[in-house]
């Protein structure tokens, strides 16, 4: 995956239904978007790294 992880599932096809934010100990938001895709769901979850630069992302398929 690029550094645009839900840009990626979006042009494989996958359609944006849900999102949500959560405060993480009021320093960090973690991102969750449900997405479906040919009767397929799947929950992507993003949030920056705590030390250091970039994201965590992880999938669950549901």
């Amino acid at each position: 995956m690029s550094g645009k992880p839900l840009s990626d599932l979006v042009r494989q096809g996958w359609s944006v239904v849900a999102y949500s934010a959560t405060d993480m100990s009021g320093e960090t938001y973690q991102h969750n978007v449900l997405l479906t895709r040919q009767g397929q769901h799947r929950i992507l979850t993003l949030r920056k790294k705590m030390i250091g630069e970039g994201l965590v992302v992880s999938e669950l398929d549901i």
